[in-house]
């Protein structure tokens, strides 16, 4: 009984997952209205500002966090390191720890 609950709740975890998981960019590579394919710097940017979009995002339909007309995935590692700065990135718990001892 216990061997079938656990295949239960491991596939209900898989399913979960599965469902999570993003699907392709069909605009990634196409330029937007004004023939723009954002990039590094503008993925950076936008990781940048990502908190303050997101909050704007919440009132406004106009607003996105995510450029979907990028180049893929160097606006992805921009977007990412922005986002990484903000919130901190993760160096900043080992460097308390070591000055903390």
């Amino acid at each position: 009984m216990k061997k079938a609950l656990m295949l239960i709740a491991a596939a209900l975890l898989l399913v979960t997952a599965a469902g999570c998981a993003p699907g392709q960019n069909e605009l990634a590579g196409s330029p937007d209205e004004e023939g723009d394919v954002a990039g590094f710097w503008l993925g950076l940017w936008h990781g940048l500002i990502a908190p303050i979009t997101f909050i704007v995002s919440l009132f406004s339909d106009n607003v996105h966090m995510y450029e979907v007309h990028n180049n893929g995935g160097w606006y992805n590692l921009g977007f990412l390191l922005g986002i990484a700065t903000i919130f901190g990135g993760g160096g900043r718990g080992s460097g308390w720890r070591s000055q903390r001892k």
